[in-house]
């Protein structure tokens, strides 16, 4: 079968006139984990109970981005386009869903402040603007037809039957996006480079080893719009010369291997993969490779050996995969996010991406929320919102009230941005002047409560399991420096533990190999440069301002204790002791910080000191 993406596409639902409500179930990882399927599976009982079959449709649809309140599920009224989003759905609520459309039956509403998908045609109705988004939780991911219906396609078959491959190449140059996999680089010039290679045999690659903790955006795009990314790949192809692409995708992510397992096979049914696309003379095809997990695969070299067979390990660059990548031959990299913009900007045009963001940093960035905010979720906003507006516009502040104390940007590879700089315009060249950097797009944020020493040791730790091991400044280097940390968090740093920590980080960001090794430190520097008081009190203090680490807080047990012994009874260290209806003690030599005497105390009688 073959669609004929040339004639006027209608919107999704318009097939048949009898639908007047579409129900979109959020039906992504984080949805299905916090129990959507039977919510869907309630909705579906129902509409069919009731005979309504053919007014109401329900689809299953990607992420919504609404992590803080799935289940999800929006409803659309066809005929206006107006719809309602509700959040943390059960599956009793199916029935007031069919019948009423949620109205008046307490479910939470959510605001299309927060989520606002229409975006990409009506800027400036909000600080969100999808584009990379736009199609996740509206359509449904496993079924070609609804991608088609709302422009998809339409940009391969426009660069094939109107623009030479050069001009593609142009387009992109012109729109200035830059690689959205933390780099930054200029697409445009990837490409080029590739496109100039005197060779026949040329791959394009995307990048899907999403392995950022706290990140879960190229996921969200794999589950939610598969095709966008296979039509820009294949875009890629025919604008470099390229016959085959490859997607690299986690093993752990399932959800997002089925879906693109099915948007291939369909691709291929509807002659948008293989032999003469749109009965032109292009051939291109994509197969897909798993990665094992490990987070140094992210690098493009590393992520080319381990499609090779060989162990996931980088190369010294130049030269670089445009010029010998894969099997030696030119080869583009680009990430998920990158491959999601290409086809709007052909679409629209370079002016149009250009006019969202900043100069430097144009178009949107998508960031997932984590970390003790009220709003976890999905975000995408143009480059250049504040992180003011990010943290209490889109994330609705702290959780609890607490303070904000910092946000942690680009992973264990990027640096914290404090409470001073919470006005900070985000963009590529912001970050980098803070210490920090853009990365994938994971934004952990941190409140009082946390040791900005102990999330160091946090990040290093994983790095350190992450380091391939093939350089000694990475190899060597972080597993001293983790040691450092160890000892500062636990009381036996010194003021010249910190001279050597700073000194040592510094050395491996100038020696290490490849950008795992060459950035992992930042944390550490970053944390030092914007909380070196905490440093300096589990040095010389010997105590941790934020009560974080174990060996630097005790428990003590005050006047208000009357002797219940409810303390002494949990206590898995046996070290409280004392007579009934008398203040108990605490033994500190037994004592394992556990705090398991302070969480039973019903007269809070236990301090934490």
């Amino acid at each position: 079968m073959r669609i004929d993406t040339s004639e006027k596409l209608k919107k999704v639902g318009a097939a048949n006139p009898d639908v007047k409500t579409r129900i979109l179930v959020s039906m992504g990882t984080c949805g299905i984990a916090a129990g959507t399927t039977p919510v869907l599976e309630a909705i579906n009982k129902e509409v069919e109970a009731l005979g309504l079959k053919r007014e109401i449709e329900v689809v299953q649809s990607g992420c919504m981005g609404l992590c803080h309140s799935e289940p999800t599920i929006e409803i659309v009224d066809v005929k206006s386009e107006n719809s309602v989003i509700f959040g943390n759905v059960k599956p009793e609520d199916a029935n007031a869903i069919v019948t009423k459309g949620g109205a008046a039956s307490g479910i939470d509403i959510i605001e299309k402040n927060w989520y606002y998908p229409e975006l990409e045609d009506n800027p400036g109705k909000a600080i969100q603007y999808r584009i990379v988004l736009k199609n996740c939780g509206r359509i449904d991911p496993e079924d070609i037809n609804e991608y088609i219906a709302n422009d998809g396609y339409t940009a391969l078959l426009k660069v094939l039957k109107e623009m030479k491959p050069a001009n593609v190449i142009d387009v992109i140059d012109k729109s200035g996006l830059r690689g959205r996999g933390g780099g930054g680089f200029p697409t445009g010039a990837k490409w080029k480079f590739a496109a100039t290679q005197k060779s026949d045999i040329k791959y394009v690659i995307c990048n899907a080893d999403e392995g950022d903790p706290g990140a879960f955006m190229d996921r969200a795009v794999l589950e939610g719009d598969p095709h966008s990314v296979l039509e820009a790949m294949i875009i890629a192809g025919y604008a470099v010369g390229a016959h085959n692409g490859v997607i690299y995708v986690r093993a752990e992510y399932p959800l997002a291997v089925k879906r693109l397992y099915l948007a291939v096979d369909e691709a291929r049914k509807c002659g948008f993969l293989g032999e003469k696309i749109f009965n032109s003379g292009f051939n291109f095809d994509i197969d897909i490779k798993y990665g094992a997990g490990a987070f140094v695969c992210g690098e493009e070299t590393a992520l080319i050996h381990s499609i090779e067979g060989h162990r996931g390990e980088p190369t010294f660059k130049p030269p670089y995969p445009a010029i010998s990548g894969l099997w030696k031959e030119p080869t583009v990299v680009n990430n998920v996010e990158t491959y999601a913009n290409v086809c709007a900007i052909i679409r629209k045009g370079p002016d149009w991406f250009k006019s969202i963001g900043t100069e430097k940093s144009p178009g949107t960035k998508v960031f997932a929320l984590a970390g003790k905010i009220n709003k976890v979720g999905l975000i995408e906003v143009p480059m250049g919102t504040s992180l003011n507006d990010i943290i209490y516009k889109l994330g609705q502040g702290i959780k609890d009230g607490k303070a904000f104390k910092a946000v942690q940007t680009g992973g264990p590879s990027g640096g914290c941005i404090t409470s001073k700089s919470i006005d900070t315009k985000i963009d590529y060249e912001t970050l980098k002047s803070l210490g920090s950097m853009m990365g994938s797009g994971g934004m952990i944020v941190l409140d009082e409560d946390d040791c900005m020493v102990n999330v160091a040791r946090y990040f290093l730790e994983f790095t350190l399991d992450e380091s391939c091991g093939k350089c000694t400044p990475c190899r060597i280097g972080n597993k001293r420096l983790h040691e450092m940390l160890v000892e500062i968090c636990s009381g036996n740093g010194t003021e010249l533990t910190l001279k050597k920590l700073k000194d040592l980080s510094l050395i491996i960001k100038d020696t290490a190999l490849c950008g795992l090794g060459q950035t992992s430190p930042n944390p550490v520097l970053s944390t030092m440069a914007n909380f070196m008081d905490e440093y300096i009190a589990h040095v010389k203090d010997k105590k941790c301002p934020a009560m974080v680490c174990r060996k630097l807080i005790r428990y003590e047990i005050s006047d208000k204790c009357v002797g219940c012994g409810v303390c002494a009874k949990n206590c898995p260290s046996k070290c409280i002791s004392g007579e009934k209806k008398n203040r108990h003690l605490i033994d500190q030599s037994k004592c394992i910080r556990c705090g398991v005497c302070r969480d039973v105390c019903k007269f809070n009688a236990v301090e934490k000191k």
